[in-house]
C-alpha cells in the first residue's frame, strides 16, 4: 500500500506456531502495515531461532526495498513444516519481485501461494459509501489442513475504503467466524494459518463507522468475499468429490449447534460415507450424540436435501434410503439436522474423504 493501512488478522490457535506467524502477531499490535511478503513451499516452522532470523532478514530486505518501515510487513509462509528456510534463494528473489510490483490482478498472487491447491482462489466486490465506491478483494489458498479455527489456511483481504479501525476489527472477526472458521476438509489445524485484511482508505469515502448503514453494508460486503474464499478451499479440499453443507437448528444455542455441525462435518466416518455415496444417516447421529452439543435423541431429525432419513430419533423406512443414496450421488448437496430443542443455529462445509486424500498427503514429502 502506497500509505500506511489499517489492518487486523487473525491467527492459528495452534500452540506450535510458525516463526512468521510468530513475527506477524508482534507487528500486528500497531495496527497498521503496508506490505505482506509471502513464500510458499517451506512453512518455516518448527525452526528455532534460525527460522525467526529468516522471517526477520527477509522481511528487512523487502523493506529496504520499498524504503518503507521494517516493522509495516506482514510475513507469512505455508509449505513443509520442519524445514529450514532456503533463505539465499529467498532473498535473491526479492529484487525481482519489488521490480515486478504493480496494482494489476490478483491472479499471480493467487497463484503463488498454492501449494497442493488445483486452482487459484479469488474473490472481488465493491459497494458505495456516502456517494463513493470501493472495493473488497480477496485471495486464498488452502486445501487439506483445514479445520482453521483462527489448515494450512491462507487468506489476504485487501481494500481501499476508509474504515474507522475497532469496527474493522469487530466485521472483520464476525465475518471469519462464519466463513473460514465455518470451513472444515480434514480436522487438521496448520501451524500457519493466517486471515488478514488491509483497508488503506485511498477511495476517499466518508470514514466508515459502526452503527451505520454503510457499516451493515461494509460488513455483509466483507462477509460475502470472505464466504466464497472459504467455499472455493472446501471445493478444492484434497481429494474431494462432494461439497457438503451442513445445518444444524433447533440447538439450545448457536454455540452447541456449531458443536454438532462441526462434529459432524470432522467424522472420518460420515465423510467417507460421502465419498461411498452410503445415505448412512446414524453415523450422522452419533457424531451429534458425541459433539458436547445438548441433545434428546428421541427429538432428533435429518434430512438429505428434502429427503427426511430419520423423525423423532428414528429411520423413517418407505423408500428414504434408496432416495438419499440418489442425493449423495451429486457433487453438492445438503445435510440438516434439527435437534428440536430451541433456536441455536449454525451452518458449515466440508468435503467428503477419499482415497485420492490419503495419497497425497501419503506422498506430500515425497
Amino acid at each position: 500500500s502506497e500509505k500506511p493501512a489499517t489492518t487486523c488478522a487473525v491467527f492459528t490457535l495452534n500452540t506450535v506456531k510458525a516463526a512468521p506467524v510468530l513475527l506477524s502477531m508482534e507487528r500486528i499490535k500497531s495496527g497498521k502495515s503496508q506490505a505482506l511478503l509471502v513464500n510458499s513451499g517451506n512453512a518455516n516452522a518448527c525452526t528455532g531461532a534460525q527460522g525467526m532470523t529468516a522471517a526477520r532478514e527477509t522481511s528487512q530486505i523487502v523493506a529496504e526495498g520499498l524504503g518503507i518501515p521494517d516493522e509495516a510487513i506482514q510475513v507469512s509462509s505455508t509449505g513443509v513444516i520442519g524445514v529450514q528456510m532456503p533463505l539465499e534463494r529467498i532473498k535473491s528473489a526479492i529484487p525481482s519481485l519489488i521490480e515486478g510490483l504493480s496494482s494489476g490482478t490478483l491472479d499471480d498472487i493467487a497463484q503463488a501461494i498454492m501449494t497442493t491447491d488445483t486452482f487459484p482462489k479469488m474473490e472481488a466486490s465493491s459497494e458505495t459509501a456516502g456517494g463513493v465506491n470501493y472495493c473488497v478483494a480477496g485471495i486464498a489458498k488452502g486445501a487439506g489442513m483445514i479445520m482453521p479455527n483462527m489448515a494450512t489456511m491462507l487468506s489476504f483481504i485487501i481494500s481501499d475504503a476508509a474504515v474507522e479501525p475497532v469496527f474493522l476489527d469487530k466485521a472483520f472477526r464476525r465475518s471469519v467466524d462464519t466463513s473460514f472458521n465455518a470451513i472444515t476438509v480434514d480436522g487438521d489445524m496448520s501451524t500457519n494459518d493466517t486471515c488478514l485484511i488491509m483497508a488503506n482508505g485511498m477511495a476517499k469515502n466518508p470514514l466508515i463507522v459502526e452503527g451505520t448503514p454503510e457499516a451493515l453494508a461494509f460488513e455483509s460486503l466483507l462477509g460475502k468475499v470472505l464466504l466464497s474464499l472459504a467455499k472455493q478451499i472446501v471445493h478444492d479440499g484434497e481429494g474431494a468429490t462432494k461439497f457438503v453443507e451442513i445445518s444444524v437448528s433447533g440447538a439450545k444455542s448457536d454455540a452447541d449447534a456449531k458443536r454438532a455441525a462441526m462434529a459432524i462435518a470432522n467424522s472420518s466416518l460420515v465423510k467417507t460415507a460421502f465419498f461411498g455415496q452410503d445415505a448412512n444417516w446414524g453415523r450422522i447421529f452419533a457424531a451429534v450424540g458425541y459433539s458436547g452439543a445438548e441433545v434428546d435423541q428421541s427429538k432428533l431429525s435429518l434430512h438429505f436435501d428434502d429427503v427426511c432419513m430419520a423423525d423423532n430419533g428414528v429411520f423413517t423406512g418407505g423408500d428414504a434410503e434408496q432416495r438419499g443414496s440418489e442425493v449423495l450421488r451429486k457433487k453438492e448437496f445438503n445435510v440438516s439436522v434439527d435437534l428440536g430443542l430451541s433456536s441455536g443455529q449454525a451452518t458449515v462445509y466440508t468435503s467428503d474423504l477419499s482415497h485420492e486424500y490419503v495419497s497425497i498427503n501419503a506422498d506430500y514429502r515425497t
